[in-house]
Parts: C-alpha cells; sequence; structure tokens
C-alpha cells in the first residue's frame, strides 16, 4: 500500500517538475528571439538623431556678435536635441582653406547634412569663380560619397566688383545646385544685405539682429531635409 502511493506521488511530482521545466524553457526561448529586435530597435533610436556639420566663413561664425546671438546657435536653439550641430566655421575662410579642412571634419564628424556656406571671401578677394567652384565641388563631392546631404548657401559680393565678375560669381551656385542635385539658398543674406539697419558698419558682416532673418532664411530649406 505504502508503496503504491510512493509511486502515485512520485508520478505527480514529475508531472509538475516537467511542467514547470517547460514553462522555463517557453520564457528562455522567447527572450532569446526577441534580444535581437529589441537591440535592433534600440541601436536605431540611438542613430536616429542626425549631424549636421555647419562650414562656413565669418558669416557663419558669429562675426563681432554673441555666439549665441549667431543664426548657427538659433539652429541649435530650434533643433534642442534633436541634433547634433557641428560648426566650424571660421572668418575669413576661403574655399580653398575650406577644401584643406573638408576630408578631417567629415571622418571626425560624420555628419548627415552639410551646409556649405564659402565662397563669400574668394569674392571679396577677386579670385577666379572657376576656382571657387571647383572647390565647392570637391567638397559636395566629398560629401555625397559619405552619404551625406549638402545644403550650399549661396552669398552675393558687392556691385562694385563689376557686373561681369558678379554674374560669374553669383552662377557659381546655381550651376553646382544643378549640376549635383543639392538643396540651394540662393542668397544666405536675403531681407538683410539691402538693410543699413540690419549690417554692421562695415557693410558686409549682418549684425545681431539680422541673425533670426538669415535663420529663417536657412530654415526654410532645411526642415525639410531634417525631416527626411
Amino acid at each position: 500500500m505504502k508503496r503504491g502511493i510512493l509511486i502515485a506521488w512520485q508520478k505527480v511530482a514529475w508531472r509538475e517538475h516537467y511542467r514547470i521545466l517547460t514553462l522555463w524553457l517557453g520564457v528562455l526561448i522567447a527572450t532569446l528571439v526577441a534580444s535581437p529586435v529589441n537591440a535592433e530597435s534600440v541601436d536605431s533610436d540611438a542613430g536616429s538623431a542626425p549631424t549636421l556639420l555647419v562650414m562656413g566663413d565669418s558669416l557663419s561664425a558669429a562675426y563681432n556678435i554673441e555666439r549665441d546671438e549667431s543664426w548657427v546657435a538659433l539652429l541649435e536653439q530650434r533643433l534642442q536635441e534633436e541634433t547634433t550641430v557641428v560648426n566650424a566655421s571660421i572668418s575669413g575662410e576661403t574655399t580653398s582653406g575650406g577644401v584643406q579642412r573638408f576630408d578631417d571634419l567629415l571622418g571626425q564628424h560624420e555628419p548627415d547634412i552639410v551646409l556649405l556656406e564659402l565662397g563669400g571671401n574668394d569674392g571679396l578677394r577677386g579670385l577666379p569663380p572657376q576656382q571657387m567652384q571647383a572647390n565647392l565641388a570637391t567638397m559636395i563631392e566629398a560629401s555625397q560619397a559619405a552619404d551625406a546631404e549638402v545644403l550650399l548657401l549661396g552669398i552675393d559680393i558687392p556691385p562694385n566688383y563689376g557686373a561681369a565678375y558678379r554674374d560669374a560669381f553669383t552662377s557659381v551656385y546655381d550651376n553646382l545646385a544643378e549640376e549635383y542635385d543639392v538643396a540651394l539658398v540662393p542668397f544666405l543674406l536675403e531681407g538683410v544685405a539691402t538693410d543699413d539697419a540690419l549690417m554692421q558698419n562695415d557693410g558686409i558682416h549682418p549684425t545681431a539682429e539680422a541673425q533670426p532673418i538669415i535663420f529663417e532664411t536657412v530654415w526654410e530649406k532645411l526642415e525639410e531635409m531634417i525631416e527626411r
């Protein structure tokens, strides 16, 4: 009698042990299957915020104004933590100087979008527009090879440089935008350059009050790129 009871108890215990073991195996398998998906989701979320590289001259380097008043700082404020904004602009920079620095900056920051604002100092120095176009083209090609979109920020020069040179200079930006199929802001200082109240005494650099206008000019094109 006791032997029969013991055998029956052992059968019940084994069935319960088997049920618990099966449940734990099911949980373990589900965890192993789900883990790669969750990791991929986390990685995707972590890498979703784009990096913006601003490659410019004094117009983007907060010349003679507070840094937090510049249009680039306003861009950072608008985007907050949605993106990383790297401002590699240097006052006095030419397209030749930009080319020399550009590959290192691409490799270091791996930007998703490059805002290319160079050429103004080439024009003020009377450098050949063909040289300026070749330098900008080099930076555009390097950006596209690195899978970065480009927003080209065009600039104009004073009329006293002569109509022929001025036309050749400004056409560089249109030519590049068409050839490389990149977004273009035709004139960065639209609505600013012709208003003395928005320009510093040198007649070349915008005031702090002009920066929100410049920001909105850039943002009109840039917002679409960021959303993509």
